[in-house]
């Protein structure tokens, strides 16, 4: 159950990311590391494929002055529909969880 949470919040925090600004993979994970959420390229991968594979993200190539061309991420007109869909099940969420949480023990 811990597992899916993180997956449904990790996918949450990954279009939230890149609503603002595309992205590369890298820049990716150092973001979430900020936000104390600590991802690796094997878990970061599987999900931004399945997120482009569903239509919620797009990718184009760019030239780097540090090696081969890089691949940058950004979100679709979908993703941002998907998005404001998760921050809004997020917010109902959180509030029930909330509110049981401050009901007194019987």
């Amino acid at each position: 159950m811990k597992a899916q949470m993180r997956k449904g919040v990790l996918e949450m925090c990954i279009l939230s990311l890149l609503s603002s600004e595309a992205m590369y993979t890298s820049d990716i994970i150092d973001r979430l590391r900020l936000s104390q959420l600590v991802v690796v390229e094997g878990t970061l991968y599987p999900l931004l494929t399945r997120l482009k594979n569903a239509g919620f993200l797009e990718y184009y190539w760019m030239e780097s002055n540090y090696g081969p061309p890089r691949k940058y991420f950004k979100i679709t007109d979908e993703g941002r529909t998907f998005l404001k869909g998760l921050k809004d099940s997020w917010t109902e969420i959180n509030e029930a969880v909330s509110l049981t949480a401050q009901k007194p023990q019987a």
